[in-house]
């Protein structure tokens, strides 16, 4: 996939120490534009930092320590890509968890997945606003998944209080994800930011960790083999996303092979669980409850 120049333009990557997220942060950087890669572990961070240096020679590449459980780690993160004064044309909420078998929580007390996955990338994006508004058109690209389009996914019940199983939650947070964006979409007309949803189809990638290993190891077989993909190919909705000049708010990019499982990006129909207005309306209310982080398009 040949991206657009992206010289002049700095983007931010969650997630981007490994899997989807370093092969999103490093074709950004062979485009040109200037990353950011953040994640969790500060050797992890530096490594994929080296690692890009080494690829592209002429890559301007910086790391950023960034724990998307930590409401606390989210400010101080995002605190330090403001520092600056510098616009961010890009965000690209890509990290994640998933299936953890158990039910934990976030260092607020959010069940893990949900609070990683949907209310880590909601207070980051939110604290990041000044910068993305101050750039002359922005886009903020959320990484959701096929699970998404489960019929009988809902929010009710979003911290898995009641009931708990590691897929349900998974599902939960990824349908968030999309609504996420959608409200977001509505809530940035006028401000030249373009909120946009993907899902990366199928690749064998960081996120199986949590699976019994025979299972990794049986899934990665099959992935990379018959249905799924390389995770260079699995970032290529995300970059889309990011770079194409026909995309629109709200929009769902997705793999366009059979399933959704793989294939070149194109814009697709939303779930059906994503489109309410009033279930957005409900999330982005929780969201800036618990995170305390609220947002100012002005």
């Amino acid at each position: 996939m040949t991206l657009p120049p992206s010289v002049g333009k700095r983007a931010l990557v969650t997630g981007g120490t490994g899997g989807i997220g370093f092969e999103t942060a490093l074709a950004l950087a062979k485009a040109g534009a200037e990353v950011v890669v953040a994640g969790r572990g500060e050797a992890k961070v530096a490594h994929a930092v080296t690692a890009v240096r080494q690829a592209v020679g002429s890559a301007k590449v910086d790391g950023l320590v960034l724990d998307l459980a930590s409401l606390a780690s989210i400010e101080s993160a995002a605190a330090e890509v403001l520092a600056p004064g510098r616009p961010l044309d890009l965000l690209i909420n890509n990290a994640g968890v998933m299936a953890v078998p158990e039910r934990g929580e976030t260092a607020d007390g959010f069940e893990l997945t949900f609070g990683t996955n949907h209310l880590g990338h909601f207070a980051l994006t939110g604290r990041l606003l000044p910068a993305l508004l101050a750039a002359p058109a922005a886009r903020i690209v959320t990484v959701s998944a096929k699970v998404a389009r489960n019929k009988a996914a809902t929010l009710d019940d979003p911290m898995s209080a009641v009931s708990y199983s590691g897929m349900a939650a998974y599902t939960k947070s990824k349908l968030a994800n999309v609504v996420f964006t959608l409200e977001l979409a509505r809530c940035a007309v006028g401000t030249g930011i373009t909120a946009v949803a993907v899902h990366p189809g199928t690749s064998a990638t960081g996120l199986q960790q949590h699976l019994p290993k025979y299972l990794q190891v049986l899934a990665s077989a099959v992935l990379d083999r018959f249905v799924g993909q390389r995770p260079a190919d699995a970032a290529r909705p995300s970059l889309y996303a990011a770079t194409d000049p026909g995309i629109k708010p709200g929009d769902f990019v997705v793999p366009q092979g059979r399933a959704e499982l793989r294939g070149a990006p194109h814009v697709a129909e939303l779930p059906a669980a994503a489109t309410d207005p009033a279930v957005g309306r409900r999330l982005w209310a929780l969201s800036e409850e618990l995170t305390h982080v609220s947002y100012s398009f002005r």
